[in-house]
Protein backbone atom coordinates (compact mmCIF):
# COMPACT_ATOMS: atom_id res chain seq x y z
CA UNK A 1 0.00 0.00 0.00
CA UNK A 2 2.69 2.38 0.80
CA UNK A 3 4.73 1.17 -2.25
CA UNK A 4 1.58 1.86 -4.43
CA UNK A 5 1.29 5.34 -2.83
CA UNK A 6 4.89 6.23 -3.08
CA UNK A 7 5.07 5.14 -6.84
CA UNK A 8 1.65 7.88 -7.66
CA UNK A 9 3.21 10.59 -6.18
CA UNK A 10 6.59 10.00 -7.95
CA UNK A 11 4.49 9.37 -10.92
CA UNK A 12 2.52 12.29 -10.66
CA UNK A 13 6.20 14.76 -9.92
CA UNK A 14 7.40 13.19 -13.05
CA UNK A 15 4.32 14.60 -14.80
CA UNK A 16 4.71 17.88 -13.35
CA UNK A 17 7.77 18.24 -13.93
CA UNK A 18 7.17 17.09 -18.21
CA UNK A 19 4.18 19.80 -17.92
CA UNK A 20 6.11 22.77 -16.56
CA UNK A 21 8.97 22.03 -18.75
CA UNK A 22 6.65 21.81 -21.76
CA UNK A 23 5.10 25.35 -20.38
CA UNK A 24 8.02 27.11 -19.79
CA UNK A 25 9.41 25.87 -24.01
CA UNK A 26 6.11 27.18 -25.22
CA UNK A 27 6.45 30.44 -23.42
CA UNK A 28 10.51 30.38 -25.16
CA UNK A 29 9.15 29.94 -28.03
CA UNK A 30 6.24 32.56 -28.08
CA UNK A 31 8.98 35.16 -26.46
CA UNK A 32 9.03 37.67 -28.72
CA UNK A 33 12.17 39.91 -29.62
CA UNK A 34 13.77 42.84 -31.99
CA UNK A 35 17.23 43.13 -33.07
CA UNK A 36 17.94 46.51 -34.73
CA UNK A 37 20.73 45.76 -37.33
CA UNK A 38 21.08 49.24 -38.76
CA UNK A 39 22.01 52.01 -37.24
CA UNK A 40 25.36 50.45 -36.09
CA UNK A 41 28.68 51.19 -34.19
CA UNK A 42 30.08 52.91 -37.24
CA UNK A 43 27.28 54.64 -38.83
CA UNK A 44 27.02 58.47 -39.46
CA UNK A 45 23.81 60.09 -40.18
CA UNK A 46 24.00 63.38 -41.67
CA UNK A 47 21.70 66.36 -40.97
CA UNK A 48 19.48 67.03 -43.30
CA UNK A 49 19.53 63.56 -45.10
CA UNK A 50 16.55 61.36 -44.34
CA UNK A 51 17.82 58.06 -42.65
CA UNK A 52 16.75 54.48 -42.52
CA UNK A 53 15.97 51.81 -39.60
CA UNK A 54 16.29 48.02 -40.61
CA UNK A 55 15.19 45.33 -37.79
CA UNK A 56 15.16 41.80 -37.36
CA UNK A 57 12.65 40.24 -35.30
CA UNK A 58 11.16 36.76 -33.66
CA UNK A 59 7.83 36.13 -32.78
CA UNK A 60 6.17 39.26 -34.26
CA UNK A 61 3.62 38.98 -37.00
CA UNK A 62 4.26 41.62 -39.57
CA UNK A 63 1.01 43.48 -38.97
CA UNK A 64 2.63 44.15 -35.63
CA UNK A 65 3.93 47.91 -35.09
CA UNK A 66 7.32 49.13 -33.38
CA UNK A 67 7.76 52.57 -32.33
CA UNK A 68 11.71 53.77 -32.57
CA UNK A 69 13.27 56.35 -30.61
CA UNK A 70 16.46 58.23 -31.37
CA UNK A 71 18.26 58.99 -27.68
CA UNK A 72 21.54 60.55 -27.10
CA UNK A 73 23.38 59.54 -23.20
CA UNK A 74 19.95 57.86 -22.58
CA UNK A 75 17.77 60.69 -22.80
CA UNK A 76 15.02 60.22 -25.82
CA UNK A 77 15.74 63.57 -27.91
CA UNK A 78 13.13 62.27 -30.73
CA UNK A 79 10.66 59.79 -31.58
CA UNK A 80 11.77 58.48 -35.15
CA UNK A 81 7.87 57.21 -35.33
CA UNK A 82 5.73 53.64 -35.79
CA UNK A 83 6.07 51.29 -37.96
CA UNK A 84 4.49 48.27 -39.09
CA UNK A 85 7.03 45.17 -39.09
CA UNK A 86 8.08 45.04 -41.97
CA UNK A 87 12.08 45.02 -41.16
CA UNK A 88 12.61 48.31 -42.44
CA UNK A 89 11.64 52.38 -42.55
CA UNK A 90 13.00 54.71 -44.79
CA UNK A 91 12.78 58.28 -45.30
CA UNK A 92 13.03 59.91 -41.31
CA UNK A 93 13.46 63.39 -41.24
CA UNK A 94 15.77 64.21 -37.96
CA UNK A 95 14.78 66.74 -35.93
CA UNK A 96 16.42 70.29 -36.69
CA UNK A 97 17.39 71.09 -33.68
CA UNK A 98 19.46 67.56 -33.40
CA UNK A 99 23.15 68.50 -32.70
CA UNK A 100 26.09 66.44 -33.96
CA UNK A 101 27.98 63.75 -31.97
CA UNK A 102 28.79 60.52 -31.09
CA UNK A 103 26.85 58.68 -28.75
CA UNK A 104 23.29 58.72 -30.25
CA UNK A 105 20.91 55.49 -30.19
CA UNK A 106 18.01 54.29 -31.70
CA UNK A 107 15.38 52.00 -29.18
CA UNK A 108 12.61 49.81 -30.63
CA UNK A 109 10.07 48.79 -28.38
CA UNK A 110 7.17 46.49 -29.04
CA UNK A 111 3.46 48.33 -29.27
CA UNK A 112 0.77 46.02 -28.16
CA UNK A 113 2.28 42.80 -27.20
CA UNK A 114 0.34 39.64 -26.94
CA UNK A 115 1.98 38.58 -23.72
CA UNK A 116 1.65 41.50 -20.98
CA UNK A 117 4.47 40.54 -19.26
CA UNK A 118 7.19 40.89 -22.18
CA UNK A 119 7.57 43.58 -24.27
CA UNK A 120 10.20 43.20 -27.04
CA UNK A 121 12.48 46.42 -26.68
CA UNK A 122 16.46 46.84 -28.56
CA UNK A 123 18.83 49.39 -27.97
CA UNK A 124 21.58 49.80 -30.76
CA UNK A 125 25.21 50.37 -29.30
CA UNK A 126 26.43 54.17 -29.65
CA UNK A 127 26.75 55.79 -33.12
CA UNK A 128 27.59 59.04 -34.77
CA UNK A 129 25.09 62.40 -36.08
CA UNK A 130 26.79 65.57 -38.15
CA UNK A 131 25.16 68.20 -39.02
CA UNK A 132 25.62 69.17 -42.23
CA UNK A 133 26.23 73.60 -42.22
CA UNK A 134 23.52 75.13 -44.89
CA UNK A 135 24.82 76.74 -47.78
CA UNK A 136 24.04 80.84 -47.46
CA UNK A 137 21.54 81.87 -50.19
CA UNK A 138 23.63 85.04 -50.13
CA UNK A 139 27.05 83.18 -51.02
CA UNK A 140 25.01 82.32 -54.78
CA UNK A 141 23.84 86.03 -55.17
CA UNK A 142 27.72 87.21 -54.67
CA UNK A 143 29.43 84.79 -57.55
CA UNK A 144 26.75 85.91 -59.80
CA UNK A 145 27.68 89.34 -58.97
CA UNK A 146 31.36 89.06 -58.86
CA UNK A 147 30.78 87.54 -62.37
CA UNK A 148 29.14 90.01 -63.95
CA UNK A 149 31.51 92.43 -63.06
CA UNK A 150 34.45 91.11 -64.54
CA UNK A 151 36.23 91.83 -67.83
CA UNK A 152 35.13 89.28 -70.39
CA UNK A 153 38.77 89.13 -71.26
CA UNK A 154 38.93 87.25 -68.29
CA UNK A 155 36.25 84.70 -67.46
CA UNK A 156 35.70 83.17 -63.77
CA UNK A 157 36.08 79.74 -63.67
CA UNK A 158 33.05 78.21 -62.29
CA UNK A 159 34.37 74.52 -61.62
CA UNK A 160 38.01 73.24 -60.61
CA UNK A 161 38.76 69.31 -60.68
CA UNK A 162 34.39 68.74 -60.57
CA UNK A 163 33.43 70.76 -58.38
CA UNK A 164 31.59 74.24 -58.31
CA UNK A 165 32.84 77.36 -57.01
CA UNK A 166 31.63 79.61 -55.25
CA UNK A 167 33.04 83.41 -54.61
CA UNK A 168 32.18 84.54 -51.41
CA UNK A 169 34.37 87.95 -51.77
CA UNK A 170 35.95 90.64 -53.78
CA UNK A 171 39.80 91.85 -52.30
CA UNK A 172 41.64 94.25 -53.86
CA UNK A 173 45.36 94.83 -52.52
CA UNK A 174 47.95 97.34 -53.44
CA UNK A 175 50.76 95.33 -54.20
CA UNK A 176 51.10 91.31 -55.91
CA UNK A 177 52.67 90.11 -53.12
CA UNK A 178 50.56 89.36 -50.60
CA UNK A 179 51.00 87.37 -47.21
CA UNK A 180 48.50 84.52 -46.54
CA UNK A 181 47.91 82.93 -43.00
CA UNK A 182 45.14 79.73 -42.41
CA UNK A 183 44.34 77.86 -39.46
CA UNK A 184 41.11 75.56 -38.56
CA UNK A 185 38.37 77.93 -38.08
CA UNK A 186 36.41 77.15 -34.65
CA UNK A 187 37.94 73.83 -33.28
CA UNK A 188 40.66 71.27 -34.23
CA UNK A 189 38.49 68.67 -36.15
CA UNK A 190 41.07 66.83 -38.40
CA UNK A 191 39.81 69.13 -41.72
CA UNK A 192 42.60 67.96 -44.20
CA UNK A 193 43.11 71.38 -47.19
CA UNK A 194 44.86 72.23 -50.68
CA UNK A 195 44.98 76.00 -51.41
CA UNK A 196 44.93 77.02 -55.45
CA UNK A 197 45.94 80.13 -57.20
CA UNK A 198 44.56 80.72 -60.43
CA UNK A 199 44.49 76.65 -60.48
CA UNK A 200 48.24 76.55 -59.32
CA UNK A 201 48.78 74.47 -56.02
CA UNK A 202 50.14 76.63 -53.44
CA UNK A 203 50.08 74.44 -50.26
CA UNK A 204 49.26 70.81 -50.38
CA UNK A 205 47.28 68.54 -48.08
CA UNK A 206 47.35 70.26 -45.09
CA UNK A 207 46.40 69.24 -41.65
CA UNK A 208 44.46 72.72 -40.07
CA UNK A 209 45.04 73.38 -36.36
CA UNK A 210 45.09 76.66 -34.14
CA UNK A 211 48.43 77.03 -35.58
CA UNK A 212 49.25 79.84 -38.57
CA UNK A 213 50.46 78.20 -41.89
CA UNK A 214 52.09 81.10 -43.53
CA UNK A 215 52.62 81.35 -46.81
CA UNK A 216 53.29 84.58 -49.27
CA UNK A 217 51.99 84.36 -52.91
CA UNK A 218 52.58 86.72 -55.75
CA UNK A 219 49.49 87.72 -57.67
CA UNK A 220 48.77 88.58 -61.51
CA UNK A 221 48.42 92.25 -61.72
CA UNK A 222 46.11 92.87 -64.97
CA UNK A 223 43.10 90.28 -63.62
CA UNK A 224 41.41 89.18 -60.85
CA UNK A 225 43.02 85.50 -59.18
CA UNK A 226 41.05 83.29 -57.51
CA UNK A 227 42.44 81.71 -54.28
CA UNK A 228 40.35 78.58 -53.45
CA UNK A 229 39.90 76.16 -50.88
CA UNK A 230 39.53 72.29 -51.86
CA UNK A 231 38.46 69.92 -48.96
CA UNK A 232 40.25 66.45 -49.11
CA UNK A 233 38.05 65.49 -45.90
CA UNK A 234 34.82 66.80 -44.17
CA UNK A 235 36.86 66.57 -40.18
CA UNK A 236 35.07 65.57 -37.52
CA UNK A 237 32.31 67.99 -38.31
CA UNK A 238 31.02 68.85 -41.83
CA UNK A 239 32.09 70.86 -43.91
CA UNK A 240 35.44 72.05 -44.53
CA UNK A 241 36.34 75.64 -42.84
CA UNK A 242 39.51 77.19 -43.28
CA UNK A 243 39.97 80.91 -41.35
CA UNK A 244 41.89 83.29 -43.90
CA UNK A 245 44.33 86.03 -42.94
CA UNK A 246 45.36 88.00 -45.98
CA UNK A 247 47.76 90.93 -45.84
CA UNK A 248 49.66 93.42 -47.79
CA UNK A 249 51.76 95.65 -46.89
CA UNK A 250 48.70 98.67 -46.07
CA UNK A 251 45.95 96.61 -45.30
CA UNK A 252 44.53 92.90 -43.71
CA UNK A 253 41.53 91.27 -44.60
CA UNK A 254 40.25 88.36 -42.92
CA UNK A 255 37.54 85.81 -44.43
CA UNK A 256 36.25 82.60 -43.95
CA UNK A 257 36.15 79.69 -46.63
CA UNK A 258 33.99 76.54 -46.39
CA UNK A 259 33.83 73.69 -48.79
CA UNK A 260 32.42 69.90 -49.36
CA UNK A 261 33.82 67.24 -51.33
CA UNK A 262 31.43 68.34 -54.10
CA UNK A 263 31.96 71.79 -54.07
CA UNK A 264 34.53 74.74 -53.15
CA UNK A 265 34.77 78.24 -51.56
CA UNK A 266 36.98 81.14 -52.85
CA UNK A 267 37.74 84.65 -52.94
CA UNK A 268 38.84 87.18 -56.02
CA UNK A 269 41.85 88.95 -55.44
CA UNK A 270 42.53 92.24 -57.57
CA UNK A 271 45.84 94.34 -57.89
CA UNK A 272 44.72 97.73 -57.55
CA UNK A 273 45.79 100.20 -60.24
Amino acid sequence: MVSNSINRIFFLGVIFCFVTICSQKSYAQKKSTIAITYPTSTTVWKIPETIEIQWNTINLDTTKSIRFFLARDEVVVQELGKFKNKGYAKGIKLAKNISSGNTYQVVGIELFPDNKHHVAKFVTPFFSIKKERPVKPLEKTATANIAAEQNMNHPIRQEFEGRKISYVKKLVFSSEHISVKIWDHEKEDGDIVSIYLNGTLVVSKHLLTKKFREFDIKLEPDKPNDLLLYAHNLGEVSPNTVSLEITDSIKSEKITLNSYLSSSEAVLISVKK
